[in-house]
Protein backbone atom coordinates (compact mmCIF):
# COMPACT_ATOMS: atom_id res chain seq x y z
CA UNK A 1 0.00 0.00 0.00
CA UNK A 2 3.09 2.29 0.64
CA UNK A 3 4.88 1.55 -2.55
CA UNK A 4 1.64 2.09 -4.45
CA UNK A 5 0.77 5.30 -2.10
CA UNK A 6 -2.64 4.64 -1.50
CA UNK A 7 -4.01 5.74 1.62
CA UNK A 8 -4.91 3.37 4.36
CA UNK A 9 -5.84 2.77 8.02
CA UNK A 10 -4.70 0.22 10.62
CA UNK A 11 -7.80 -1.03 12.24
CA UNK A 12 -5.85 -3.15 14.99
CA UNK A 13 -7.85 -6.49 15.75
CA UNK A 14 -9.87 -5.94 13.00
CA UNK A 15 -8.72 -9.33 11.34
CA UNK A 16 -8.36 -11.18 14.52
CA UNK A 17 -10.11 -15.06 12.74
CA UNK A 18 -7.98 -14.63 10.14
CA UNK A 19 -4.69 -12.67 10.06
CA UNK A 20 -3.34 -9.48 8.09
CA UNK A 21 -6.15 -8.51 6.08
CA UNK A 22 -7.20 -5.28 3.46
CA UNK A 23 -10.34 -4.42 2.89
CA UNK A 24 -11.69 -1.78 0.44
CA UNK A 25 -14.36 0.39 0.78
CA UNK A 26 -16.50 1.84 -1.86
CA UNK A 27 -18.24 5.56 -0.96
CA UNK A 28 -21.68 5.62 -2.34
CA UNK A 29 -23.32 8.96 -4.22
CA UNK A 30 -24.15 10.45 -0.37
CA UNK A 31 -20.86 9.76 0.81
CA UNK A 32 -21.56 6.61 3.35
CA UNK A 33 -18.60 4.18 2.90
CA UNK A 34 -19.15 -0.04 2.34
CA UNK A 35 -16.85 -2.54 2.69
CA UNK A 36 -16.89 -4.38 -0.28
CA UNK A 37 -13.54 -6.55 -2.00
CA UNK A 38 -10.88 -8.31 0.58
CA UNK A 39 -7.47 -9.68 0.64
CA UNK A 40 -6.54 -11.58 4.00
CA UNK A 41 -4.09 -13.64 5.09
CA UNK A 42 -5.52 -17.08 6.51
CA UNK A 43 -3.66 -19.25 9.03
CA UNK A 44 -6.76 -21.17 10.34
CA UNK A 45 -7.86 -23.37 7.69
CA UNK A 46 -4.72 -24.55 6.09
CA UNK A 47 -4.20 -26.01 9.77
CA UNK A 48 -7.94 -27.57 10.25
CA UNK A 49 -7.40 -28.73 7.11
CA UNK A 50 -4.07 -30.43 7.87
CA UNK A 51 -2.80 -28.90 4.61
CA UNK A 52 1.01 -29.26 4.02
CA UNK A 53 3.43 -29.00 1.18
CA UNK A 54 6.68 -29.93 0.84
CA UNK A 55 9.11 -27.23 0.15
CA UNK A 56 12.71 -26.74 -1.44
CA UNK A 57 14.15 -28.12 1.62
CA UNK A 58 12.15 -31.70 1.11
CA UNK A 59 10.61 -31.01 4.49
CA UNK A 60 6.62 -30.89 5.08
CA UNK A 61 5.10 -27.31 5.63
CA UNK A 62 1.79 -24.93 6.44
CA UNK A 63 0.79 -23.27 3.52
CA UNK A 64 -0.98 -19.66 4.24
CA UNK A 65 -4.26 -19.34 2.68
CA UNK A 66 -4.88 -16.06 0.61
CA UNK A 67 -8.40 -14.79 0.39
CA UNK A 68 -9.35 -12.62 -2.31
CA UNK A 69 -13.14 -11.46 -2.63
CA UNK A 70 -13.82 -8.38 -5.07
CA UNK A 71 -16.50 -7.79 -4.72
CA UNK A 72 -18.09 -8.63 -1.65
CA UNK A 73 -21.20 -9.74 -1.53
CA UNK A 74 -22.60 -9.41 -5.75
CA UNK A 75 -26.00 -7.86 -3.88
CA UNK A 76 -24.09 -5.14 -1.39
CA UNK A 77 -22.51 -4.62 -4.52
CA UNK A 78 -25.52 -3.98 -7.11
CA UNK A 79 -26.87 -2.40 -4.21
CA UNK A 80 -24.04 0.60 -4.17
CA UNK A 81 -24.03 0.53 -7.59
CA UNK A 82 -27.82 1.06 -8.60
CA UNK A 83 -28.09 3.34 -5.34
CA UNK A 84 -24.67 5.63 -6.63
CA UNK A 85 -26.53 6.02 -9.91
CA UNK A 86 -29.96 6.55 -8.57
CA UNK A 87 -30.95 3.49 -11.48
CA UNK A 88 -29.59 6.23 -13.96
CA UNK A 89 -26.77 3.53 -14.97
CA UNK A 90 -24.07 4.92 -17.44
CA UNK A 91 -24.63 3.72 -21.04
CA UNK A 92 -22.61 0.67 -21.45
CA UNK A 93 -24.17 -0.85 -17.88
CA UNK A 94 -27.71 0.16 -19.09
CA UNK A 95 -29.89 -3.36 -19.10
CA UNK A 96 -31.64 -1.65 -21.95
CA UNK A 97 -29.39 1.30 -23.58
CA UNK A 98 -32.04 2.47 -26.57
CA UNK A 99 -35.41 1.75 -26.67
CA UNK A 100 -37.18 2.24 -30.38
CA UNK A 101 -40.72 3.67 -29.95
CA UNK A 102 -43.15 3.90 -32.58
CA UNK A 103 -45.50 6.82 -33.60
CA UNK A 104 -47.91 4.60 -35.06
CA UNK A 105 -48.93 0.65 -36.06
CA UNK A 106 -47.68 2.15 -39.68
CA UNK A 107 -44.07 2.21 -38.47
CA UNK A 108 -43.36 -0.95 -36.60
CA UNK A 109 -41.85 -2.40 -39.79
CA UNK A 110 -39.51 0.65 -39.51
CA UNK A 111 -38.80 0.71 -36.17
CA UNK A 112 -38.09 -3.21 -35.97
CA UNK A 113 -35.10 -2.72 -38.99
CA UNK A 114 -33.89 -0.12 -36.37
CA UNK A 115 -33.87 -2.31 -33.31
CA UNK A 116 -32.46 -5.24 -35.64
CA UNK A 117 -29.53 -3.17 -36.36
CA UNK A 118 -28.76 -1.75 -33.57
CA UNK A 119 -29.08 -5.24 -32.10
CA UNK A 120 -26.17 -6.20 -34.89
CA UNK A 121 -24.28 -3.80 -33.78
CA UNK A 122 -24.42 -5.24 -30.05
CA UNK A 123 -26.72 -2.57 -28.33
CA UNK A 124 -29.35 -3.67 -25.67
CA UNK A 125 -32.15 -2.46 -27.66
CA UNK A 126 -35.99 -2.95 -27.05
CA UNK A 127 -38.99 -1.96 -29.44
CA UNK A 128 -41.78 -0.61 -27.84
CA UNK A 129 -44.46 -1.09 -30.45
CA UNK A 130 -47.41 -0.62 -28.43
CA UNK A 131 -51.34 1.37 -29.28
CA UNK A 132 -49.88 4.43 -26.97
CA UNK A 133 -49.66 7.98 -27.55
CA UNK A 134 -45.64 8.96 -27.85
CA UNK A 135 -45.86 10.72 -24.88
CA UNK A 136 -47.00 7.57 -22.81
CA UNK A 137 -44.35 5.64 -24.62
CA UNK A 138 -41.79 8.26 -23.63
CA UNK A 139 -42.68 8.68 -20.38
CA UNK A 140 -42.43 5.18 -19.76
CA UNK A 141 -38.91 4.47 -20.82
CA UNK A 142 -37.83 7.73 -19.32
CA UNK A 143 -39.21 5.48 -15.58
CA UNK A 144 -37.08 2.33 -16.73
CA UNK A 145 -34.06 4.89 -17.19
CA UNK A 146 -33.44 3.74 -20.63
CA UNK A 147 -30.61 6.52 -21.90
CA UNK A 148 -31.78 6.92 -25.26
CA UNK A 149 -35.29 6.85 -26.75
CA UNK A 150 -35.49 6.83 -30.79
CA UNK A 151 -38.97 8.16 -32.24
CA UNK A 152 -39.48 6.58 -35.23
CA UNK A 153 -42.81 7.87 -37.52
CA UNK A 154 -43.32 8.79 -41.11
CA UNK A 155 -40.60 11.74 -41.96
CA UNK A 156 -38.03 9.04 -39.81
CA UNK A 157 -39.02 6.20 -42.13
CA UNK A 158 -38.79 8.44 -45.42
CA UNK A 159 -35.36 9.87 -43.94
CA UNK A 160 -33.53 6.77 -43.15
CA UNK A 161 -33.13 8.54 -39.58
CA UNK A 162 -34.75 8.90 -35.78
CA UNK A 163 -35.43 11.26 -33.54
CA UNK A 164 -33.85 11.17 -30.79
CA UNK A 165 -34.09 11.88 -27.46
CA UNK A 166 -31.88 11.28 -24.15
CA UNK A 167 -32.81 10.23 -20.52
CA UNK A 168 -31.15 13.67 -19.59
CA UNK A 169 -31.06 15.68 -22.25
CA UNK A 170 -34.07 15.62 -24.04
CA UNK A 171 -34.70 16.33 -27.23
CA UNK A 172 -31.54 16.22 -29.38
CA UNK A 173 -33.09 15.96 -33.06
CA UNK A 174 -33.32 14.03 -35.74
CA UNK A 175 -30.60 11.78 -36.97
CA UNK A 176 -29.53 8.66 -39.58
CA UNK A 177 -28.42 5.74 -37.94
CA UNK A 178 -25.15 5.84 -39.16
CA UNK A 179 -24.59 8.88 -36.63
CA UNK A 180 -26.24 7.26 -33.94
CA UNK A 181 -24.05 4.69 -34.20
CA UNK A 182 -21.25 7.14 -34.08
CA UNK A 183 -21.89 9.08 -30.94
CA UNK A 184 -22.81 6.31 -28.83
CA UNK A 185 -19.70 4.63 -29.61
CA UNK A 186 -18.03 7.44 -28.58
CA UNK A 187 -20.04 7.39 -25.23
CA UNK A 188 -19.28 4.02 -24.87
CA UNK A 189 -21.43 1.25 -25.87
Amino acid sequence: MDDLKLPYVINEGDGAFYGPKIDFHLEDSIGRTWQCGTIQLDFQLPQRFDAEYIGEDGNKHRPIMIHRVLFGSIERFLGILIEHYAGKFPLWLSPVQVKVLSLSDKYIDYAKEIEATLKKEGLRCELDARAEKIGYKIRSARLERVPYMLIVGEKEAETGSVSVRGRDAGDLGNITIKKLLEVLREEGI
